[in-house]
């Protein structure tokens, strides 16, 4: 006959509490980011060792706006399933992992080569917000 399954094989069966012997409980224990936070850190992007110097050679500035927008993005991505994307946003191109929320490489207009992007399975259109807003609203034209 095997084992019985364990749901719990470290819960005390004794009697004993869990509470650790600094008299702490778990929760004061660990020192560790908290859910919140780690939540905050997933939520933004990571940019590989290619991709700032590529920002950095190309003399490309982005401010939280960019930022943001490409953020949104990436989440635009992830929502349909894409894996691999190429977010373009205003004269940029960026190649992105979107599970690991990862800019691989950044392509400006004036530096993109021959214009071929390979291995990517979606293009997401990073639109500025204020001006899609503005471009839809016929009083705005006036």
């Amino acid at each position: 006959m095997t084992d019985p399954i364990r749901t719990n094989p470290t819960q005390p069966t004794n009697g004993q509490n869990n509470t650790p012997s600094t008299g702490r409980t778990p929760a004061q224990n660990s020192s560790g980011p908290s859910f919140s936070d780690a939540l905050e850190r997933a939520s933004r992007l990571r940019f590989t060792n290619h991709a700032q110097q590529r920002i950095e050679a190309r003399s490309i500035e982005l401010d939280d706006q960019h930022l943001n927008r490409l953020s949104s993005a990436v989440d635009k991505a992830e929502a349909h399933g894409s894996r691999e994307s190429l977010i373009l946003m205003d004269d940029l191109a960026f190649i992105v992992n979107v599970r690991e929320r990862t800019v691989v490489t950044t392509v400006d207009v004036k530096k993109r080569g021959d214009g071929v992007f390979t291995q990517i399975d979606s293009v997401v259109l990073a639109d500025d917000e204020d001006k899609k807003t503005n471009s839809a609203d016929p009083a705005a034209k006036a």
